[in-house]
């Protein structure tokens, strides 16, 4: 009798007990092979589609897709290993840039923007860049940056704005009236700091007495430390005025006829031999893109640099032509 009541009390238990454990095995490996929940929201968005018309070195004008054609832009204007977040920052600029010129005609009149960084913007295929030196992870990580961003672009008081940019500022940006003559209010001199390492922070430049005079095309008289005169300076102290043998130059003007780096310099003289420091690399309006990239590593999203490098300007997003 003891015997029948085990059996069936083990009977009972195993009735309930196994179900259970299948249960609970099946569970196990159902949660093994389930996959991850992704918890970071996508980045990518659709691509905006927008148009440029681009001018190719031969005379052609192509109309291209804005972000296939910023991919380019940001492979040649920007250091891929740039920070992500100033790869963005470099990507809406040239947007603006680029849509600007659609609006208004641009410096070509015709809308178009060309491919020479001294007149509109720099270009590189992937395929150049690729043939140069570049990897797939390099333009992968720029194609992201401005699809990231697609469609986006600052504007002020409803325009858009003038997005210029440069490669680095020594240490301060400059008002664009001290250069252009033109007063924009996005456009102010502003402190541009973690740029000591740039590729162009400083370079000091020398020249003979004779070689001095020949680019800037006079003769002076005298001892070279006595051609130096008065110096006044910009709000982004770069040199407005200097006397040279009693001639006043702008800051502007040295730059060009002396090749030098920026407007930000100094001038001295050693054993006869004029020596000239200058600092940041451009004209040293609008965004430093090394300024940018010190920005992003310290944190700031591209947002934050735009803000900062464009003062009151408004991030909208164009949905198409025309938007």
């Amino acid at each position: 009798m003891k015997k029948a009541w085990q059996e069936t009390l083990y009977a009972i238990w195993m009735g309930m007990a196994v179900p259970g454990l299948i249960l609970a095995i099946l569970v196990m490996f159902w949660e093994k092979d389930k996959p991850e929940s992704n918890t970071e929201p996508e980045t990518l968005t659709a691509p905006v589609s927008l148009s440029v018309l681009v001018l190719w070195p031969d005379g052609v004008v192509e109309q291209m897709d804005m972000d296939a054609y910023l991919t380019g832009v940001v492979l040649a204007e920007m250091p891929a290993f740039f920070e992500s977040e100033a790869l963005k920052a470099q990507a809406v600029a040239a947007r603006t840039y680029a849509r600007k010129a659609s609006v208004t005609g641009g410096k070509h009149g015709d809308g178009s923007v060309c491919t020479d960084y001294t007149c509109c913007q720099a270009y590189q295929s992937p395929e150049e860049y690729l043939e140069k030196g570049g990897t797939r992870d390099d333009i992968q990580k720029v194609r992201s940056a401005v699809l990231d961003t697609t469609g986006y672009v600052l504007t002020y008081n409803g325009e858009l704005i003038e997005a210029v940019y440069f490669s680095c500022s020594g240490g301060k940006t400059e008002d664009a009236v001290a250069v252009w003559g033109t007063d924009y209010p996005y456009l102010r001199s502003t402190d541009s700091p973690g740029e000591e390492n740039a590729a162009h922070y400083s370079e000091t430049k020398r020249f003979t007495s004779e070689a001095f005079q020949e680019a800037l095309g006079v003769a002076l008289a005298g001892e070279p430390a006595q051609w130096l005169g008065e110096v006044t300076y910009t709000a982004g102290d770069g040199v407005d005025t200097m006397e040279i043998g009693g001639v006043k130059y702008s800051g502007v003007e040295l730059r060009a006829a002396l090749g030098l780096r920026s407007t930000a310099f100094t001038i001295t003289v050693q054993d006869n031999e004029i020596r000239i420091v200058t600092y940041g690399y451009g004209h040293r309006v609008g965004m430093s893109q090394y300024g940018a990239d010190a920005m992003a590593a310290a944190g700031s999203d591209f947002r934050q640099i735009l803000s900062h490098y464009y003062p009151g300007t408004v991030l909208e997003k164009c949905l198409q032509e025309g938007g």
